[in-house]
């Protein structure tokens, strides 16, 4: 019959276009990148996370053999870098180099996110785990974070400190430290951590959290001291400096950065990522650089681990943000 034999001839032709375009597209990702890929980093150029991504960046170009380019998005506590890659096309072309407070904090704190950390992205791979160092003026009547407690709480409302903005780390560490131990302090929030670290220096502010790579030289110098460490670990360059937990006031929301794709990213690009900044870890130059601006917690990971610890650490900020009561429009 005619029409039975053009509807063989249909369907041959359908299955042998469907069985190329899949041919084609698994092609296409064992080609995986056969362009330059887009490292979107939602902060400014120069600061901690655009410095750790560049690194990354030239170590990921070198080992793919396509330029990785670093697009700096800044703006709104990251949201803005987050939302353009969440948007993207998922096919491993323009990923997201995010800190952790982008992914596990922010969807704590404002009421409207425009992207869910979970069901928009794709978890790469975990670069380090940190936290911040704990700073105060150089002439502050304390010298250990007990007689920091103390000072505090016999001077109430008294003492100032400053962080990078309301509901930075450095904001809701140090209102976990006011909650565990009863203080009560005023708030100074700034654009950023080194006009803060500044007026440390200048002796305006009292206290304050501090990202460590920015200030380590500060601290030995004498111009600022140092309390104690909100990271999990002692901070080789500071060895006397204790962290939170060893002082007595236990501290586990850690920072740490990450590289997330689009949701719907094919499963074999993002292990070949996840593969390649597992391998770049582990390179004794970028081993060292990292360590010069001491990030040394650098296990290496799967997609799937770090999935849990997003997912942990979601449910971990949850708690402290509800507990400390800070939200954001």
């Amino acid at each position: 019959m005619p029409g039975k034999t053009f509807l063989r001839g249909a369907l041959l032709a359908l299955s042998t276009m469907l069985s190329y375009a899949g041919a084609h597209a698994q092609g296409d990702t064992a080609r995986y990148p056969d362009k330059p890929v887009t490292l979107v980093v939602p902060t400014a150029p120069a600061g901690g996370t655009d410095t750790i991504a560049r690194l990354f960046a030239e170590t990921l170009g070198k080992a793919m053999g396509q330029p990785f380019v670093v697009d700096n998005r800044p703006g709104a506590n990251g949201i803005l870098g987050a939302e353009l890659v969440a948007r993207s096309a998922p096919d491993g072309y323009r990923l997201l180099f995010a800190y952790a407070a982008v992914m596990a904090v922010n969807p704590s704190l404002y009421k409207k996110l425009s992207y869910d950390p979970v069901k928009d992205f794709m978890p790469v791979v975990q670069i380090g785990r940190g936290g911040n160092l704990l700073l105060v003026r150089k002439d502050f009547p304390a010298n250990d974070l007990k007689e920091f407690v103390a000072y505090v709480k016999a001077h109430p409302d008294k003492v100032n400190y400053c962080s990078w903005g309301t509901g930075s780390g450095g904001h809701l560490a140090m209102e976990s430290l006011m909650k565990q131990a009863g203080l009560v302090m005023t708030h100074v929030p700034y654009k950023g951590s080194g006009p803060c670290v500044q007026d440390l220096m200048g002796g305006q502010i009292d206290a304050g959290f501090a990202d460590i790579s920015s200030t380590v030289g500060v601290v030995r110098a004498g111009n600022v001291k140092a309390l104690a460490y909100s990271g999990p670990s002692r901070v080789p360059l500071l060895p006397d400096v204790p962290t939170m937990n060893e002082a007595g006031y236990p501290f586990k929301n850690y920072s740490w950065y990450g590289l997330f794709a689009p949701a719907g990213t094919p499963p074999e690009i993002v292990e070949r990522l996840n593969q390649a900044v597992n391998k770049a870890l582990q390179d004794p130059a970028v081993k060292q650089r990292m360590h010069e601006l001491n990030f040394t917690d650098l296990p290496a990971n799967t997609p799937q681990e770090f999935g849990a610890t997003l997912r942990q650490d979601l449910a971990d900020w949850r708690t402290l943000v509800e507990a400390v009561g800070v939200k954001l429009d």
